[in-house]
């Protein structure tokens, strides 16, 4: 049974919020602090983490490096902080997903259904060169020009779908549906925009793209093509 760390100091969102995990025959155990869930951390190993990032005792994002450091585990963020740079900021410290205040539970456990499969699917055994980008999608580490890159699991999986479909157009919503695996309707086009960017960030430089935008329709990886 895969266990879920919920971190939100609103005891009756917490109650509901594992409510709705246990419906999926998740484990679901509650910690209303960051003290809390710290502990519980160090003592349990867990297979996902849910976390508010307005904390009585702190801040979810400082709680995250700490989760991060403690356990390889995916998080969630669950919050009324809708500022893009607060988005920006989740996914930049490693969040598989953020998610906005108010929410549809439909949607909420769509989401960690995602997260979690993503999470238990093996990496596909191959390594991808092309110019100064290395992808090791078996070990999953990459690099460029020698010098280490980080990408987050959901990055590996944008990178893998378009690395295996080379200078062919992805439209956003077929994108979205691959790398959810989920009903296109649940997803949030926004978190794709915001991983698509970050990915551009880490990988290109120069002249050298990899990323193309085809505007009003989707991406197109051009890194095969000289």
């Amino acid at each position: 049974m895969k266990r879920i760390l919920v971190v939100e100091d609103d005891v009756m969102l917490n109650s509901g919020l594992c409510y709705n995990l246990e419906l999926d025959a998740y484990k679901a155990v509650p910690a209303h602090d960051a003290a809390t869930a710290l502990k519980k951390i160090r003592d349990k190993t867990f297979d996902l983490v849910i976390m508010d990032v307005n904390l009585p005792d702190g801040d979810g994002f400082e709680l995250c490096k700490k989760i991060s450091a403690a356990q390889d585990v995916p998080i969630i963020f669950l919050t009324a902080r809708d500022l893009e740079a607060d988005v920006m900021k989740g996914f930049d410290l490693g969040a598989d997903d953020y998610i906005t205040k108010p929410f549809n539970s439909n949607i909420f456990r769509k989401k960690v259904a995602a997260v979690l499969k993503r999470w238990a699917e093996p990496a596909n055994q191959k390594l991808y060169l092309c110019g100064d980008l290395v992808i090791d999608f078996d070990k999953l580490t990459a690099a460029i020009k020698d010098e280490p890159v980080v990408f987050t699991p959901t990055e590996y999986k944008i990178l893998k779908i378009f690395t295996s479909n080379p200078n062919v157009l992805l439209i956003r919503q077929v994108l979205l549906e691959k790398l959810y695996d989920v009903d296109s309707n649940f997803v949030d086009e926004h978190t794709l925009t915001v991983n698509i960017n970050r990915l551009r960030n880490k990988i290109e430089a120069g002249d050298r793209k990899y990323i193309k935008t085809v505007y009003g329709m989707g991406y197109l990886w051009a890194g095969d093509k000289e």
